[in-house]
């Protein structure tokens, strides 16, 4: 029996799996649209000098402006494109009663609307990969067909891509999590001017990290002190960020964000044992223009068109966008593999 005919039905289950925002909404805010191929962004150079001394009947010091970078980058497109077939409309549609109650053309366009929110959903989840790579790595790698692959680096420092080695590790003993935070939180205070208040952990690193003594000492003098600083014991496991508590002036997140690759397999967004700090990030998403004349050829965060063929009969929607995430500030994010 044909479990998509209109004499058939079990029941309808929604999916649980809707795409993981929570690194791109909390670090990557603001949107800019470019009306041109290319997307531009200036990046300030850090200025931490000191004023110079000199005697009052010396005249004033003269001091040159550092300036500032322009980088261009030529962006991929996402442009995930899904027929409708007219066989589908003859199929009863999910959660249609039993006998069918919808005619074909309704049904094509409950269809449609379903691809449409597809790829959204699809587009969210690249840019949530987009959002982790650069929070992970100050760089993202972009790859694609006929698009020759490109590393866009955003030049962050070094030192703030760190590797815990035995027996420095979190899963080590008398290792105290905390001391490492405040160690990082000053390094990234040093080279972006930003204290890092918010610390995103994978599952496994919080963890270690909740269940660490020198972590569970400090929440007991908390409670003695009857302060509200806490850090929660448990919490649900969702398809993006979950809010711990607090801890020594620390927000501290729990992040299970997953993908699904080309060959199906589930994917974390953050790899096990993974450590973000992220400070004021400034953190932005850049849209190229769309190169489509339906779309006049605007900027545009989105842009999604519908169309039939005539042999064989197939109504086709394609999204298309062309997006690259911008961290102003590269240098107030921290990554650090503890285990």
């Amino acid at each position: 029996m044909d479990l998509y005919s209109t004499n058939y039905l079990t029941g309808v289950v929604n999916s649980l799996q809707s795409p993981p925002q929570f690194l791109l909404n909390s670090f990557f805010p603001t949107i800019y649209t470019e009306t041109s191929e290319e997307i531009h962004f200036d990046r300030e150079k850090d200025v931490m000098k000191l004023a110079p001394f000199v005697a009052p009947v010396v005249e004033g010091k003269i001091m040159t402006h550092e300036g500032y970078t322009t980088d261009t980058f030529k962006p991929a497109y996402i442009k995930p494109k899904t027929p409708v077939d007219p066989q589908r409309a003859l199929k009863r549609y999910i959660g249609e009663k039993l006998t069918g109650s919808m005619s074909p053309s309704e049904r094509v366009r409950r269809i449609g609307l379903d691809i449409l929110s597809e790829h959204l959903n699809m587009i969210q989840r690249r840019l949530e990969w987009m959002a982790s790579s650069v929070l992970r790595t100050g760089q993202v790698s972009i790859s694609g067909e006929k698009y020759e692959t490109r590393v866009v680096n955003f030049n962050r420092d070094n030192t703030l891509t760190v590797g815990l080695s035995s027996p420095n590790r979190w899963n080590d003993s008398g290792v105290n999590p905390l001391a490492n935070l405040k160690t990082w939180a000053q390094r990234v205070l040093q080279l972006s001017g930003s204290w890092p208040h918010d610390i995103i952990m994978d599952v496994k690193a919080f963890n270690l990290f909740s269940e660490n003594d020198f972590v569970k000492e400090r929440l007991t003098l908390y409670k003695r002190a009857q302060e509200m600083p806490t850090l929660a014991a448990a919490a649900p496991l969702t398809n993006g960020g979950v809010f711990m508590g607090t801890i020594d002036g620390f927000n501290i997140w729990q992040y299970n964000g997953q993908y699904a690759d080309d060959s199906g397999v589930i994917q974390q967004l953050m790899p096990d044992n993974t450590v973000l700090m992220v400070g004021q990030l400034e953190g932005r998403q850049h849209y190229g223009a769309i190169q489509d004349l339906d779309a006049g050829v605007q900027a545009l965060q989105y842009f999604t068109k519908s169309w039939a063929t005539e042999d064989p009969s197939t109504r086709w929607i394609l999204t298309q966008s062309a997006p690259l995430l911008v961290p102003y500030r590269p240098n107030a994010s921290l990554c650090a593999t503890v285990a």
